[in-house]
């Protein structure tokens, strides 16, 4: 009995010594691919900054016209686009997001438009996809403006009323949060009253507005897209780290096991050697 019993813990030692490796090397590719990651996510910015800002001048630019763009409607369809993982074995990253964006869509007339295989596999599966992007990574800047121009194209003909963006925002590598923003009608670009001075636009601010928010909603789509590849590599070596630390230890306490087993069959032998000398 002895020796099954430390064999079986030593064929389960082994065991999670492989494990361990495998969790440590996918530890050290997701810290390789968050730099890789991080320095996307930061050189987007200054480029989403300045669009933005454009959008507030135009926005400042005609106080008297109303855009459609910035027009509340009743009722209608929302898009939702949730920007998912590919894969999993990232700790509650996916989960998170698209429960999120459940909860957000709760009590609408919605629709998804799923970037990852993970949520067009959750949504694909309640059949509430309108078109989908099946693996996030292939996703690149040029698709990302293609999008904006097409939701912006259907926004316009009132195919949907309202188009949301859920995605995972990057904080630091222990921290990342699941985040809705509205895309369309805006409602982020306040009007700066205290401007003095409005830049003046050609033809006129309307037109060049009709323009620019395709520009300035691929440029979200795209930030937005590499918070969340960030995001994904954080958790996944967040996740990764500590499996591995589990791992090792069980590793411990099976050793410490073995030992013990292995102290005990010998003090067995020990003892039946004494005795059959005495006998």
């Amino acid at each position: 009995m002895a020796g099954n019993s430390m064999k079986d813990i030593k064929n389960r030692i082994r065991s999670m010594e492989s494990t361990r490796q495998i969790t440590k090397a996918m530890e050290m590719v997701a810290a390789s691919k968050l730099r890789t990651a991080q320095e996307k996510a930061v050189a987007s910015k200054p480029y989403l900054d300045i669009l933005h800002d454009t959008v507030k001048n135009l926005a400042t630019a005609q106080p008297e016209e109303t855009s459609v763009f910035f027009q509340e409607r009743e009722g209608g369809k929302t898009l939702c686009v949730v920007i998912a993982g590919d894969r999993g074995l990232a700790g509650g990253y996916n989960s998170a997001v698209l429960k999120m964006a459940q909860e957000a869509m709760d009590g609408k007339e919605s629709v998804f438009l799923p970037m990852g295989k993970k949520a067009v596999e959750f949504f694909g599966s309640r059949g509430i996809v309108e078109k989908d992007y099946a693996v996030a990574e292939d996703v690149q800047v040029g698709s990302c403006f293609s999008l904006a121009k097409n939701l912006t194209k259907e926004f316009l003909k009132g195919t949907y009323n309202e188009i949301v963006l859920c995605y995972t925002e990057f904080q630091s590598v222990l921290s990342q949060t699941p985040k809705a923003l509205r895309l369309l009608p805006l409602r982020d670009v306040e009007h700066e009253k205290t401007r003095k001075k409005s830049p003046l636009y050609e033809p006129d601010g309307n037109t060049v507005l009709h323009a620019i928010v395709p520009e300035y909603l691929g440029g979200l789509i795209y930030a937005s897209l590499c918070q969340c590849r960030a995001s994904e590599q954080a958790a996944r070596r967040s996740a990764m780290d500590a499996a591995t630390q589990n791992a090792d230890e069980m590793i411990e306490d099976l050793s410490l096991k073995f030992n013990r087993a292995r102290q005990g069959a010998i003090t067995r032998e020990i003892t039946e050697i004494v005795a059959g000398a005495e006998s």
